[in-house]
């Protein structure tokens, strides 16, 4: 796959890219670039570790002058001694080919699934915020990360499996006690770009089913509870192909949603479904928990909710006795860091 960040640049900025990659994928001790200004310089290492994830190993840089007043000479951060990164390498690259293995033959829809559903099934977020849960060593290595690490996993997953994918960024924002940046992916399935965030759907739920609350939204659903992108990525228009209503799990009319219920609370069930009949206000919430509780009352139970407000996703358990809780907000991840 060709390197998104790096096809955005100008033609200066693409020939410290290229220095700065050279230099890191031989561990080199330092190396030299162009010169730029310092801000340039950390934005395209940046970039370059969103296109190339493999480059697990380089956690930051220090720079000087040559004294031709052309050129600054890099010294590279790395996480681990030059050993130690041989035997990561070759623990990613068995660890990679064995996941991707099994995917080979799927269709593209059926590969991002896969690679969802691995990093809801298998990784934990890392709340201590490690320097390798910013990298795929944390989530292939050690079973968690951060949003920037997953991120990454997916990227590089995807890359292997030939589906397109990007690593975006949003940007802190202190009003809304949003500490840290974000990242998350868009993937392209077909001709079609979506949004994509594992980390929030496995941030979702009591940790017994997947959630795909964020799975192939448009730009209209996902910035409603993300920040706006710090770089461009191309824009993301379908907003019909999202998991929910693919699955036919997205509904209008409340006597779709009853009848649905019903068989929930027959079953014994959990029940799933995304609300599309206009704006989740408040008192259509209400009219849905009261359709919710109907069902349960005609199965002598109680209905027990879970709901993302911004997705308008709820989560449904019918009990037999009432739940201390009968309606909890539930909240995507938004502590990781995407670093810098």
């Amino acid at each position: 796959m060709e390197p998104y960040y790096y096809n955005q640049m100008t033609k200066a900025h693409q020939a410290a890219y290229r220095a700065m990659k050279c230099g890191l994928l031989s561990q080199a001790v330092s190396f030299p670039v162009p010169l730029l200004e310092n801000r340039e310089l950390t934005d395209i290492f940046f970039k370059l570790r969103l296109d190339c994830p493999e480059i697990f190993y380089a956690g930051g840089f220090r720079y000087r002058f040559y004294p031709d007043g052309s050129r600054a000479e890099m010294f590279p951060e790395y996480l681990f001694e030059k050993g130690k990164i041989k035997e990561h390498q070759k623990a990613m690259e068995a660890r990679i080919s064995k996941l991707v293995r099994p995917a080979q033959n799927m269709t593209e829809p059926e590969k991002e699934t896969y690679i969802h559903d691995f990093i809801c099934g298998n990784v934990r977020y890392d709340k201590l915020k490690k320097a390798y849960s910013h990298e795929i060593i944390g989530p292939l290595g050690q079973g968690v990360g951060v949003c920037e690490g997953i991120a990454k996993t997916v990227k590089i997953l995807c890359d292997q499996l030939g589906i397109w994918c990007i690593i975006a960024i949003s940007d802190a924002n202190p009003e809304k006690k949003i500490k840290y940046r974000h990242a998350w992916n868009v993937i392209r399935i077909g001709k079609t770009w979506y949004h994509l965030d594992a980390t929030f759907d496995n941030s979702l739920g009591d940790g017994k089913e997947i959630r795909y609350d964020y799975y192939n939204l448009n730009d209209e659903r996902i910035f409603r509870d993300h920040e706006p992108v710090i770089y461009p990525v191309p824009p993301c228009g379908d907003g019909d192909h999202f998991y929910y209503k693919e699955k036919k799990l997205s509904f209008t009319r409340m006597e779709e949603v009853g009848k649905r219920a019903l068989q929930a609370a027959k079953k014994g069930k959990p029940f799933l479904f995304h609300w599309r009949g206009g704006y989740l206000t408040r008192p259509v919430l209400e009219e849905l928990l009261k359709v919710l509780e109907q069902a349960g009352r005609q199965k002598e139970k109680y209905a027990r909710v879970r709901l993302n407000w911004p997705q308008a996703v709820i989560h449904v358990t019918y009990e037999p006795g009432r739940p201390a809780e009968e309606v909890t907000l539930e909240e995507a991840n938004e502590g990781e860091s995407a670093s810098e």
